[in-house]
């Protein structure tokens, strides 16, 4: 395949295989909104699609391309829940508000289906995802988890696999046993994000592209600086997550960035594909740093293994990857990686997302953790809710308790670094 050359995108799989792209004018002067959104990824599309579908008048400003973060750039894989599963949201919490956040996110992946039909993404949706266990000792949390959902959560949609099961879904000898969630499902995240942006377009949101927010007033209204432009908004919607960089400093401290890495193999042909996965599911194991691949329709493994916890990526990402790739997949040793790519995504101490409000108008959505396809196209929705007069759904993940990173933004990635080679650690034994 011929590389596709496209303007301020990483290279990637996802940039190759673009549908549609649209490039949007950069802001220019001053500009008066109900809302500002800053931020054209999923959460901040998402808010920017609803907002705009309830009146209001919505710019959206992006500091580089639609899709540019990690929202064009991940793996693809929507999960059901949320990044902790019932079991563990239920002692936190207690029943009660773990269904409520089961509840909302089976909501989003609702969301995410009707909007792919409504506004015709061509984003390769597919069903189905199969979390494969690493260890002996975890084998039983797949049987726990799906009594647990069939029993209390009205979803008969997860099964635990035995090893021999495993193997046939995927041909590792790395998982002792699975969960096969039958409803989750993958897709092609860069074109599903420009299509939510083509519905915003279509639903009268002024997109804005190469248009960085340098500032903005905590005053109401407020007013959101761009080096060549700036927009006068009753509200302003901060969708940044692992890019906020310096924007917001009350929020900052909540979220910890961290960078991931994925490749894209040659093409397999479809019988070498379908003998190392059986079909179109995502596939993520049990690791604390998370391995997750998937097939996709020109019949390449997708993979992203490998984490950094610094500003830069590694010099050859390809290189960085592949060896994840091969401790579950040593038979791929004689295939060629022909993409290689990395983003930047934000986890909270405890992996909830953080989701709130900052006086006097100021909504934020971040911190998903590796959960973002679904949970943060959800945010969006809810913030918009919360903006046009209903806030219950908004207000039960704004009581989520997020701890402050120890340390805050100035000591936070040594003490990531320290933790990740504790877990890193506990993943090999």
């Amino acid at each position: 395949m011929t590389p596709k050359i496209c303007e301020h995108y990483p290279g990637s799989y996802y940039v190759a295989t673009a549908d549609r792209m649209h490039d949007y004018p950069a802001l220019m002067g001053a500009r008066r909104a109900d809302v500002c959104v800053i931020g054209g990824g999923f959460t901040g599309l998402s808010a920017a699609l609803n907002l705009a579908e309830h009146g209001m008048d919505v710019v959206l400003l992006e500091a580089e391309r639609v899709g540019y973060g990690a929202s064009g750039r991940c793996g693809g894989l929507i999960g059901s829940g949320q990044r902790k599963d019932v079991l563990e949201t239920e002692q936190l919490f207690g029943y009660e508000r773990s269904r409520q956040l089961w509840d909302f996110a089976e909501a989003a992946k609702t969301e995410i289906r009707s909007r792919i039909a409504k506004h015709d993404i061509r984003c390769d949706l597919q069903k189905g995802q199969l979390v494969g266990i690493h260890k002996k000792r975890h084998v039983g949390w797949a049987r726990r988890l799906t009594d647990a959902l069939a029993d209390r959560y009205d979803y008969p949609h997860t099964r635990a696999v035995g090893r021999d099961e495993v193997r046939e879904f995927v041909a590792t000898d790395d998982f002792f046993a699975g969960l096969y969630d039958s409803e989750a499902a993958t897709l092609h995240p860069l074109n599903y994000t420009l299509g939510l942006a083509r519905a915003a377009g279509a639903a009268g949101v002024t997109i804005c592209e190469r248009s960085r927010v340098l500032s903005y007033t905590k005053s109401d209204p407020a007013i959101v600086t761009t080096a060549d432009g700036s927009v006068d908004a009753n509200f302003v919607v901060l969708a940044c997550n692992g890019y906020l960089g310096r924007l917001e400093p009350r929020v900052a401290g909540k979220i910890m960035p961290i960078n991931n890495f994925m490749i894209a193999t040659e093409p397999l042909g479809e019988e070498r594909a379908r003998q190392l996965i059986n079909g179109r599911f995502g596939v993520h194991d049990t690791r604390f740093v998370v391995d997750y691949f998937r097939l996709s329709n020109d019949h390449r493994l997708l993979f992203g293994g490998g984490e950094n916890y610094r500003r830069g990526f590694p010099r050859d990402i390809g290189a960085f990857v592949r060896p994840y790739m091969l401790r579950l997949f040593p038979q791929l040793a004689d295939v060629r990686t022909e993409y290689a790519w990395g983003g930047t995504l934000s986890v909270t101490v405890n992996r909830l997302p953080h989701i709130g409000r900052l006086p006097p108008n100021l909504f934020f959505a971040q911190g998903y953790s590796g959960h973002g396809i679904s949970i943060a196209n959800f945010a969006g929705k809810v913030i918009a809710e919360a903006i046009t007069g209903t806030a219950g759904r908004f207000d039960v993940f704004a009581e989520l308790p997020v701890r402050t990173f120890p340390g805050g933004t100035l000591l936070r990635y040594p003490g990531m670094v320290l933790g990740m080679l504790y877990y890193s650690l506990k993943d090999r034994l």
